[in-house]
C-alpha cells in the first residue's frame, strides 16, 4: 500500500522518506547487478528467507524482496533478526 498509495500508516514517520527511496531504487532495477549497485547493505539472505534480497534500513529493519527475470516482487518490511 505504501508504494502504491502513499499510505505508510503502519510504518515508522521517521523512516518513509528512506523506504520511499529504497522503492524508487528497486523500480528503477533491471538486473542482479543493478541490486548489487543499491547500497544500504544490500545481500541475499539464507535460511527461511532462502531466495530474498535485503536491504538495510536502520537498527534491525530491513526491507526484503525477491527477484526474478528483470522484476522486483514479494517486497516487506521487517525485522527478521
Amino acid at each position: 500500500m505504501f508504494y502504491e498509495e502513499g499510505l505508510g500508516i503502519k510504518l515508522p514517520s521517521g523512516q518513509l522518506s528512506k523506504i520511499r527511496r529504497i522503492f524508487d531504487m528497486l523500480d528503477a532495477v533491471t538486473s542482479e547487478d543493478d541490486i548489487k549497485k543499491l547500497g544500504y547493505g544490500v545481500h541475499k539472505l539464507k535460511g527461511e528467507y532462502a531466495g530474498f534480497w535485503a536491504l538495510t534500513v536502520t537498527g534491525n529493519y530491513r526491507i526484503i524482496f525477491r527477484f526474478h527475470a528483470g522484476d522486483v516482487y514479494d517486497v516487506d518490511y521487517l525485522d527478521y533478526h
